[in-house]
C-alpha cells in the first residue's frame, strides 16, 4: 500500500506516476525484471467498475437525476479513483512477483 521496495520496504518503487524504477535506491533490488503487465489495470477496472455501476444505480433510483448529471458525475469519480488505485495495485503485483518468483527478479 505504501508503494515501497518489496525487499527492504524503504526505497520508493515508482519514479513517475506508474513507471517503476530500474532498481531500489536503498537496497539495490533489480526491478527491471518485474513485469506486471495489464493485471493491475484489469483488477482495478473490475473492482472499480462494480462499485461505480452500483453507485450509479443507487443514485439513479434514489434521486432520479437528469442524464447529464450522470455524464458529468461518474467520469469525475471514476478517473481519479482509477489513477489512485493503480499505484498500490501495481506495487502489490511487484511484491507478489518478488515473493513467488525471486529468481526472475534477479535474486
Amino acid at each position: 500500500m505504501r508503494c515501497r521496495c518489496p525487499r527492504c520496504g524503504k526505497g520508493k518503487l515508482f519514479k513517475g506516476l506508474l513507471t517503476l524504477r530500474p532498481a531500489c535506491p536503498v537496497c539495490g533490488l533489480d526491478l527491471s525484471q518485474a513485469d506486471t503487465g495489464d493485471a493491475g489495470a484489469v483488477v482495478v477496472i473490475m473492482v472499480l467498475g462494480v462499485i461505480v455501476v452500483a453507485l450509479a444505480f443507487w443514485v439513479e433510483f434514489r434521486f432520479e437525476p437528469p442524464l447529464w448529471v450522470h455524464a458529468i458525475l461518474w467520469p469525475a469519480v471514476t478517473l481519479p479513483l482509477a489513477i489512485l488505485l493503480m499505484r498500490p495495485m501495481k506495487a502489490a503485483l511487484v511484491a507478489a512477483q518478488f515473493r513467488t518468483r525471486a529468481r526472475e527478479m534477479g535474486l
